[in-house]
């Protein structure tokens, strides 16, 4: 997971840890963020409780609610909202919670008791390539003065909904992962409950110490993530995404920034308007049509050659679809094609190093087409509609050969390549 951690190649040590330090300020930063708005929503809904009492009214905006002088009850409570001072000491407190405690000692002692000065001169998390989103380079200050600028309600409704739906889907999180971390595997059930308490996770009392912990953590760093990135928030299949890597990467900061990374290429799936998910479709239906136009006439029968039924495989990076020790070799075949096109390995180049298949961006799309392609017989025999096409896509758990899969995507990549 090094590509999504990005280092100059040319930097020195001391550089790079000058950036590990100014990653983790910036993550902790945006926790601080998280309890703070946290804090105000469970405020805000305790005076709309309040104000609903005295006024029947259940129209009345969160925002009219604090500006209201009118109501005895509402002005005592006011009265006991936290001050943002009052919340930043409180989260000052939960730093060692928030942050893992194996940081070393020189980004530790620049960390938490830096001003909002330093984030002036943040620079973005991580560079930008032509091919990815641009999005995702605004330094911290500038995402959270974005998330700012929005309505008092609209904020607190929005990051409400994103932390429900967050801490459901961390509480689901399955255990796979716990044969690939022993640190994490072993973790007391203290300092997991702990962290639990620290991001409000609840109703977890039927999981084991470890579970409870990678729980609390999904849901620290998906918080976050949906303060830096607001445009898209937090969606359904993000936690698949964010588990696999918090359990290899120990440190929550660093663990953010990977996520980060991963993301820059993965939001697109996770937009409102499905451009980025409809591009992908679009190249495998095309994968699909030249290299098996028999099966792809099939599939226009069906009206399914808008190949929705791999819709999950695209927006999870078939992490459903595959244990998580196979998930883990996908993934790493693909970035380590990710990592040679950004070192300008081009096709001509790739030729003259006498490897079969070149680098592409594509090679998940090329993965799935593959895997629809092993399924020929059975989708053109014994199936007559998209949707039982689309219930075997999802029953493969667990049934595919990842290394096979590779193969067969490899072999895809050369033969078509330039007609894609």
């Amino acid at each position: 997971m090094v590509y999504l951690y990005r280092y100059d190649v040319k930097s020195s040590r001391r550089e790079r840890d000058t950036i590990r330090a100014q990653k983790r300020r910036e993550y902790v930063e945006l926790r601080k963020q998280c309890r703070q708005i946290s804090k105000r929503g469970e405020w805000s809904f305790k005076l709309k409780e309040i104000s609903g009492n005295n006024s029947n009214d259940d129209g009345l905006d969160v925002s009219q609610v604090f500006d209201s002088p009118s109501m005895d009850e509402t002005a005592s409570a006011r009265q006991n909202i936290p001050t943002s001072r009052e919340l930043v000491e409180q989260e000052e407190e939960d730093n060692d919670i928030i942050t893992n405690e194996n940081i070393s000692e020189a980004e530790t002692g620049s960390s938490d008791s830096d001003s909002s000065e330093d984030l002036e001169d943040t620079k973005p998390l991580l560079g930008s390539t032509e091919t990815e989103d641009s999005h995702l380079y605004e330094p911290i200050n500038i995402a959270l003065e974005k998330f700012e600028t929005s309505s008092s309600s609209s904020k607190l409704q929005d990051f409400a909904t994103w932390q429900r739906i967050i801490r459901l889907d961390a509480i689901r999180a399955n255990a796979e992962w716990i044969n690939f971390s022993p640190s994490q595997a072993s973790v007391s059930e203290a300092k997991a409950q702990q962290l639990a308490e620290s991001v409000g996770l609840k109703d977890y009392e039927h999981l084991e110490p470890c579970r409870i912990y990678h729980a609390a953590r999904l849901v620290a760093i998906l918080e976050a993530y949906a303060i830096y990135d607001s445009e898209i928030g937090y969606c359904q299949g993000m936690s698949d995404l964010l588990s696999p890597i918090i359990s290899v990467i120990e440190e929550d900061h660093i663990a953010f920034s990977c996520f980060v990374g991963f993301m820059r290429k993965a939001r697109h799936n996770f937009r409102l308007d499905e451009v980025g998910i409809r591009r992908q479709l679009s190249i495998v239906s095309k994968i699909i049509k030249c290299k098996d136009p028999y099966l792809y006439k099939h599939l226009e029968k069906l009206q399914a050659e808008d190949c929705f039924f791999v819709y999950r495989m695209v927006v999870v990076l078939f992490r459903r679809e595959l244990t998580f020790e196979q998930t883990l070799c996908l993934w790493e075949v693909m970035w380590a094609d990710q990592v040679a096109i950004r070192a300008g390995i081009v096709k001509s180049a790739w030729r003259r190093m006498r490897v079969r298949a070149p680098p592409t961006d594509d090679l998940l799309l090329y993965a799935i087409a593959a895997c629809v392609l092993q399924k020929r017989k059975m989708i053109i025999e014994n199936y007559s509609s998209m949707d039982e096409i689309m219930r075997e896509c999802n029953s493969m758990a667990g049934q595919l050969d990842v290394w096979k899969l590779m193969d067969d995507a490899h072999n895809l990549v050369v033969i078509l390549c330039d007609k894609i």
